[in-house]
């Protein structure tokens, strides 16, 4: 069997609809677009959230609070996520974290946090950890290396 044989099974493709083909094609004339309007012209598209001219819901409803854009976020990573998936000796710092499937995409900034119980020593090269869990590693033998 080589790549050249390889075929999508029956049913799994379709042919596409061609629209403008003639009126006996079932799709002529107007190309299922209704007669006029903005939707039936070329390059006619309302943006996302457009309500036709009414007041928008976004712009109905109260803001309540505040939104800080400059907030730092963290995901956060507790020991019991670090028990279940390293073992005893293990380094941890982001590409690990990704290869085990705790975190789901590099570049994401990262905080240990001490929910948790570790009984076993680990190294451990993230840049936030809390205190509590720095004491819980370095109590079962673990050691922390500093990133900046």
């Amino acid at each position: 069997m080589d790549l050249s044989s390889l075929k999508a099974p029956t049913g799994a493709t379709k042919k596409r609809k061609r629209v403008g083909r003639g009126d006996a094609s079932g799709q002529g004339g107007t190309s299922g677009r209704g007669d006029k309007g903005q939707k039936a012209r070329s390059g006619g598209k309302v943006r996302a959230g457009f309500e036709g001219g009414q007041m928008p819901m976004a712009r109905r409803l109260p803001k309540r609070g505040f939104r800080n854009p400059f907030r730092d976020k963290y995901i956060a990573v507790n020991l019991t996520d670090l028990c279940r998936k390293f073992t005893k000796g293990a380094i941890i710092d982001e590409a690990a974290l990704f290869d085990s499937g705790i975190i789901k995409k590099k570049g994401s900034d990262i905080k240990i946090l001490a929910k948790g119980e570790i009984d076993f020593p680990v190294t451990v090269k993230i840049v936030r950890i809390s205190q509590a869990a720095k004491d819980k590693i370095t109590a079962a033998g673990g050691s922390i290396e500093e990133v900046i």
